[in-house]
């Protein structure tokens, strides 16, 4: 009898239809997450305890704290599967943050960028290592031909499979901002995006079922010059023409919200046949209420900072989180 029960359960098993599987990824900038130790070969002084900002231990792990919180918020009902995070400096403030915030309970794994930033900040990726098995990753770097020019920040490619047993890539970013002029530093963030742009070019060739995902702080909204070299014909900037939400972009400056922050993905990801397809409804700057102040310089909200200037807030970041969910299709 318990030899047919068996048989009898495969078989329902095998001709059950195909199921799908969420599959959330957010980025976000953390704004400045520095430790407190000082690294003689970067320019990290300003967030020392003795530095102008007087950033102490208990201001750090209100830091991490209020980080772990938003990270928590934007899963709803479980944490993201993979976070990229931009503005981190180094393997110490990514190793607390999942160590020692309720994120321990998740089991998170992560891989940091090495780059050459003359402030030491890097980009990150977390990834929940029952919905993502990680295979490998590198820094790649945004290599430029001016004399005396500032490293321009790596980027970070990660790659791993996926439930459906497809290898998925993606590339967390984080381009050169306007420091010194819009127009003079457009060249640069034209630069990395060529560089973005190179490495997706060699994933298409090799992949036999791309399927690519870029995230990050690209300092650039998407009509910008920079994004257009980044998607090309062959990608999706899924926050080009962003439907509902509260904010009308993940950055105000001046009065003026900007989405500075995205998700691009290949076109493979549209396809209602894809094993790996966006839920167009999901894509959000993620605006809970607890992120915002109110700006009593220009009107209206804006993101509740760490700080404002050089006052201490003790917030979050000047940044908003991005999110997009994705069905994974299971045999």
């Amino acid at each position: 009898m318990y030899r047919t029960l068996t048989i009898i359960t495969f078989f329902i098993f095998t001709l059950s239809p195909v199921k799908a599987q969420s599959f959330r990824i957010m980025c976000y900038n953390t704004e400045n997450l520095f430790d407190t130790e000082n690294n003689p070969r970067t320019e990290d002084d300003e967030f020392l305890p003795s530095g102008s900002r007087r950033w102490t231990k208990g201001r750090y792990y209100h830091k991490l704290q209020q980080i772990a919180k938003v990270i928590n918020a934007a899963g709803e009902w479980d944490t993201p599967s993979i976070i990229g995070l931009c503005e981190v400096e180094n393997d110490s403030v990514i190793t607390h943050l999942l160590t020692r915030t309720p994120l321990r309970h998740q089991q998170y794994r992560y891989c940091i960028s090495r780059t050459s930033d003359r402030r030491g900040i890097n980009v990150a990726m977390l990834y929940q290592r029952d919905k993502f098995r990680y295979i490998g990753h590198r820094s790649v770097p945004v290599k430029t031909s001016r004399r005396n020019d500032h490293p321009i920040r790596d980027i970070l490619h990660v790659w791993g499979e996926i439930i459906t047993g497809d290898t998925l890539d993606l590339a967390i970013c984080h381009f050169p901002s306007k420091y010194g002029g819009e127009k003079e530093s457009e060249k640069r963030r034209i630069r990395a995006a060529e560089v973005l742009s190179q490495l997706n070019d060699s994933l298409m060739s090799v992949r036999n079922y791309p399927l690519i995902i870029m995230m990050g702080d690209f300092n650039d909204p998407p009509e910008s010059k920079s994004m257009h070299i980044v998607t090309g014909k062959k990608f999706h900037n899924l926050f080009s023409r962003l439907v509902g939400g509260e904010t009308k972009g993940s950055h105000k400056y001046q009065g003026e919200w900007s989405q500075l922050d995205q998700i691009i993905v290949n076109m493979q990801m549209l396809s209602s046949g894809s094993r790996m397809r966006v839920i167009p409804e999901s894509v959000v700057n993620f605006s809970a209420p607890f992120l915002f102040i109110n700006d009593k310089t220009w009107r209206g909200k804006r993101p509740h900072r760490t700080y404002y200037g050089f006052k201490y807030e003790g917030g979050y970041s000047d940044h908003l989180p991005v999110i997009a969910d994705f069905l994974l299709s299971l045999p």
